[in-house]
């Protein structure tokens, strides 16, 4: 048997974490209609921890409910379920950070893991003066302190953005030497500091050839260190039984925003000291016409929404299909969010787990029963519920319009 003869290899399920809507939730983009209480988010990190995903991203941004608080929250209301939690080093010093991450890393049973996030320029909300580039100095720095003291040594460092001296956290973390870090980034600074400090490089959704040539840039950073970097990517999804049925969705997210909206939101977002915004917002051009930018890859999230602004739209199998194209590419984590978040959680396990060869808890037999209607989800086991929740769709459907502007959560 020659090489060309032999089988493609089989790629493994991929790592898939959910997002919690901390900055409030809806059916359309630019009409949010459930508030970010704590009650919904609760709902949705425990669908999400029944359902079987690996973690959940919590988002940082202005109108967001702090990351550190929400966790610590959800995860006395979780098993499984791991917190990909939204550290600034613009707002922490790395003691305290350290000191809190140890803390909830501990209290969580080791379901930590951290992403980075240095922000965009002077517009961020903040209020540091410092440019893009000095963002990612300062996160350098923040970093370099920030390992060193969850690996328990005694730090001083005397540069341009963070001084110590003789800094300790003394409270280690369960996860050694500390949680996993997840950092993203497009810029030139950014993928040197993902070479240097960083264990998964997280990028937003881009067309494969773009994320080739960027993954390779972190590889070259790493390899200058003496490191390897893993990869993760960061979209959203809409997935139904049929390819029209998708579609048909993804066209429905948008048809409440206006041409004005649009184009007010892509010259804001053109404007922006985001090389990684600046991406995501090319990629939609601005415009309803040219928002199919791969056969199952759809920019139109991105119109309104700052951030992750691409979509993976199809029937499960083509979506799965479009996933393993990325994960061959290098990516072993998917971070995936989709409006409403409840919903779309359920369907997500319902349909494309089992396109990727995953299962979830609630959609398998137990003990070789039938799934039936009439049983429940708890989060104390796994549940024989057969339908994806068809009834959460009126779910807070009716809750009072929050003034909480665009989505403009990572």
């Amino acid at each position: 048997m020659t090489h060309a003869d032999l089988p493609a290899p089989t790629l493994q399920s991929p790592s898939l974490y959910w997002f919690i809507p901390s900055g409030g939730d809806g059916r359309q983009l630019g009409q949010p209609s459930r508030p970010a209480h704590f009650s919904y988010l609760s709902q949705v990190a425990q669908a999400a921890d029944v359902l079987g995903f690996d973690g959940a991203l919590l988002p940082t941004g202005g109108t967001n409910e702090d990351t550190l608080v929400v966790a610590s929250a959800l995860s006395g209301l979780t098993r499984q379920l791991r917190f990909l939690v939204a550290l600034r080093p613009g707002l922490l010093s790395p003691v305290l950070a350290a000191r809190l991450t140890a803390s909830l890393d501990r209290i969580s049973g080791g379901r930590v893991n951290l992403n980075i996030v240095s922000g965009s320029g002077t517009f961020d909300f903040e209020g540091l003066n410092l440019t893009q580039a000095q963002r990612y100095a300062l996160t350098g720095e923040w970093l370099g302190a920030f390992r060193a003291l969850l690996r328990g040594e005694t730090v001083s460092q005397q540069g341009d953005y963070v001084q110590l001296d003789n800094a300790r956290a003394l409270l280690p973390s369960v996860q050694r030497p500390y949680p996993p870090i997840y950092f993203g980034g497009s810029s030139q600074p950014a993928l040197e500091v993902a070479g240097e400090h960083v264990d998964v490089y997280l990028s937003w959704g881009e067309r494969p050839e773009q994320l080739r040539e960027k993954f390779e840039q972190v590889r070259a950073e790493a390899a200058r260190h003496g490191r390897q970097v893993r990869f993760g990517l960061r979209a959203h999804v809409i997935v139904r039984p049929t390819e029209d049925e998708a579609w048909a969705a993804a066209e429905h997210l948008i048809e409440g925003v206006s041409d004005e909206q649009i184009a007010q939101a892509h010259q804001a977002f053109l404007q922006s000291a985001s090389e990684g915004q600046r991406r995501q917002s090319e990629l939609s051009g601005g415009t309803r016409q040219s928002l199919r930018v791969g056969k199952n890859l759809w920019a139109g999230v991105g119109l309104v929404r700052g951030g992750a602004g691409t979509a993976f739209v199809g029937n499960p199998e083509n979506v799965a299909a479009a996933l393993r194209e990325y994960q061959a590419l290098g990516v072993e984590t998917f971070i995936l969010s989709g409006y409403p978040h409840l919903e779309e959680a359920y369907r997500v396990a319902e349909l494309l787990f089992p396109a990727l060869g995953r299962t979830s808890p609630v959609f398998t037999p137990r003990d070789g029963q039938p799934l039936t209607h009439t049983s429940t989800p708890s989060a104390h086991g796994p549940s024989t519920h057969a339908p994806a929740l068809r009834a959460a769709g009126s779910i807070l459907a009716d809750a009072a319009p929050a003034e909480l502007g665009r989505f403009r959560s990572i």
